[in-house]
């Protein structure tokens, strides 16, 4: 019987919570499960302690067992320290498309010019002369 260690949905609609649990790899997600290992509330905040509550013990002893967590219940196990830490794919579909690259370029590109001129002294300030050839233009009129 293939064992997973694995998120068993609870909560109501659009509140989710979760038992971690020990089950047959072909029951349903929130079906038949052998054991109850801990409970995940997503709803709290990351540093609060009640996010998530397991029972290390049980958890090292499904592993012995050959029980396979989950990559989210890995990445628990990893955090308490019980599983040793895997370096994982990060796929492409995280990167930035063509025109958020785009704009990030031209941000940059402009924030470069900007300290530039910062740093360049005031050379020669332009000096307004278009006022005075207009006044000059309407004296030639008239």
């Amino acid at each position: 019987m293939a064992m997973k260690i694995r998120l068993a949905r609870g909560g109501s609609k659009k509140r989710p919570f979760y038992r971690i649990v020990a089950a047959d790899s072909r029951m349903p997600r929130d079906g038949r499960f052998i054991e109850k290992l801990g409970t995940y509330n997503p709803l709290l905040p990351k540093d609060s302690e009640d996010r998530i509550k397991m029972d290390v013990e049980r958890i090292k002893h499904w592993l012995s067992e050959g029980a396979q967590p989950t990559d989210r219940i890995a990445r628990f196990l990893e955090a308490a320290g019980v599983l040793e830490g895997k370096a994982r794919n990060n796929p492409n579909k995280a990167k930035p498309g063509k025109k958020a690259e785009e704009r990030a370029e031209e941000k940059a590109a402009k924030a470069a010019e900007a300290a530039e001129a910062a740093k360049a002294p005031a050379e020669e300030a332009p000096v307004e002369e278009a006022p005075a050839e207009e006044a000059a233009a309407e004296e030639a009129a008239e």
